[in-house]
């Protein structure tokens, strides 16, 4: 078969179709290499990037080495001068403890003759830690004199670490004191709290303060021991979420002191910590738990709690109140306060709900005032309102029923079962035999068949059917014949059911000497 012509324009058409091909895949291929180019330009400057941080952190990674390394040598070195002061400090106590006990003062305890630091340093010098004990845990309300002279005293000891943990062995790690069954335990955490804050100046190092402190292997492995048995009797404590504060602060802070933290053990610190963060001490021993990076989660987790007070206190320690603003923290527990308040005043079967609530709010109250004048607020969150209602809840009492008295000329006749009655109707006088309306102790009175009516001179007793009293009164007569119940409806308290008796209304006792009744928010040891 012959091939077909082609003409001109035909071929015209075809190569200007070809040149279009070309040219798009011209235009295509330079689109690619922009876009492979520019790909390329990308991660030349983010491995240009990683190289650079790479690089930083190796000259960080070095720049820590050597920091360290010179820490172990400055460390090597002192070791043996510390060692040295040390034996010149034991030296000098052994003298001042055989003077002691060659010359010793029989009216060390004369109060005009020698102060409380020479009553401390007579124990600390003769090693008497269970007489330093005794002497202690009956002067907590000198708390703050001996916080600054129980650390002088006990320089003055031969092995202070010894003297302490000998001290506190009494209740802790385990409380070995006999108490009777019914008879209630005195907590003594805050003197073993004391102690052990106060031993941590006195065994710092020279050179490295606090951060090792100078105790001896024998202690420091006698130390890791108590802390062991505490941990083995937790259990016996009702574990983490019911042991008590006072031990879980001692605790902590023994670990603390003796130099005994564990990594290992950082989240079981987390959980005592956090079980107990409304202690004011609890943010800096978290801190020298190890646990500054977990801050923000437990910041958190207190925040969900509804413990927001004690998450600004642990904000400023750890510097992240960008972070956690203090003011809405405050804000919002101050409105968690009012609506528990709100819940326990709806409570129908609570006769105590309004002196419960105002407690509730009063404490929640003096809590947000103390934080915003401890970290100087005011200029965000003014305290004057807060101060003005603390005051109108403190002077607001419930207004309580009067005990009702009786006439002395009104007189009760005795029932069956021993005790007093209402009056008869003076027709029956004359056949009752009488008893006191106001008896001189509470023992039952028995009816006596001898007993004889009184004289003539007595005014006869009249009693208006009216006036009879209702069922509520037992067997006391009503305090007016008018008035059955004994007071007006419009004296009545809206908010606390008084009681229907004619007896003494009930009180309560006064709360941390506030005149409301209103027991002091809690103090951390920090308080």
């Amino acid at each position: 078969m012959g091939s077909l012509a082609v003409t001109g324009e035909e071929m015209l058409q075809m190569s200007f179709d070809d040149f279009q091909k070309q040219t798009t895949l011209m235009t295509n291929c330079t689109l690619l290499w922009k876009e492979l180019s520019d790909h390329f330009n990308t991660l030349e400057q983010d491995l240009k990037k990683k190289s650079e941080a790479i690089q930083e952190k190796i000259q960080s990674l070095a720049n820590e080495t050597k920091e360290t390394l010179d820490v172990l040598t400055e460390r090597e070195v002192t070791i043996e001068g510390n060692v040295k002061i040390e034996i010149g400090k034991v030296e000098k106590r052994k003298e001042a403890a055989l003077f002691a006990f060659e010359n010793e003062d029989t009216q060390v305890f004369d109060d005009g003759v020698v102060n409380l630091l020479g009553k401390l340093k007579y124990f600390c010098v003769k090693m008497d830690f269970s007489g330093f004990w005794k002497f202690v845990i009956v002067r907590k309300k000198e708390l703050d004199l001996l916080r600054v002279q129980i650390p002088l005293a006990l320089s003055d000891c031969i092995d202070p670490a010894k003297f302490v943990l000998e001290a506190i062995s009494e209740v802790f790690p385990v409380d070995k004191r006999q108490v009777k069954s019914d008879e209630k335990t005195i907590d003594l955490g805050w003197a073993c709290v004391l102690l052990l804050e106060s031993l941590i100046p006195v065994v710092a190092d020279p050179v490295f303060g606090n951060t090792r402190p100078m105790v001896t292997p024998t202690m420091k492995k006698r130390a890791q021991k108590i802390a062991d048995v505490w941990k083995q009797s937790l259990d016996q404590r009702g574990g983490i979420e019911n042991v008590k504060t006072p031990d879980v602060h001692t605790f902590l802070q023994h670990l603390v002191t003796f130099g005994i933290v564990s990594k290992e053990d950082g989240i079981f610190y987390r959980k005592l910590v956090l079980s107990s963060a409304w202690r004011k001490q609890m943010p800096k021993l978290a801190v020298s738990l190890g646990l500054g990076d977990n801050m923000p989660d437990m910041i958190e987790e207190l925040i969900s709690k509804g413990q927001q007070v004690d998450a600004v206190h642990f904000t400023y320690e750890v510097g992240l109140v960008d972070k956690f603003p203090p003011v809405p923290l405050l804000k919002a527990y101050l409105n968690d306060s009012k609506k528990a308040a709100t819940s326990l005043m709806e409570d129908p079967n609570n006769g105590k709900a309004a002196h419960l609530a105002g407690r509730k709010e009063q404490s929640a109250l003096r809590a947000v005032i103390r934080c915003i004048e401890e970290y100087k607020l005011d200029a965000e969150f003014p305290a004057e309102s807060l101060k003005k209602r603390l005051e109108q809840l403190e002077k607001t009492k419930v207004e309580k029923k009067k005990p009702v008295v009786v006439p002395a000329n009104k007189r009760t006749r005795a029932n069956n079962n021993g005790g007093p009655m209402p009056p008869a109707k003076a027709g029956r006088l004359t056949n009752a035999a009488y008893v006191s309306s106001f008896p001189a102790s509470s023992t039952s009175y028995i009816r006596s068949p001898t007993h004889v009516p009184y004289p003539a001179g007595v005014p006869t007793y009249t009693y208006d059917n009216r006036a009879t009293g209702p069922a509520m009164y037992g067997s006391r007569s009503p305090p007016c014949v008018r008035d059955p119940y004994g007071y007006s409806p419009e004296h009545s308290s809206p908010v606390m059911m008084t009681s229907p008796f004619t007896g003494p209304a009930l009180s309560y006792p006064a709360y941390g000497g506030y005149g409301n009744g209103v027991p002091v928010y809690q103090q951390t040891y920090y308080r």
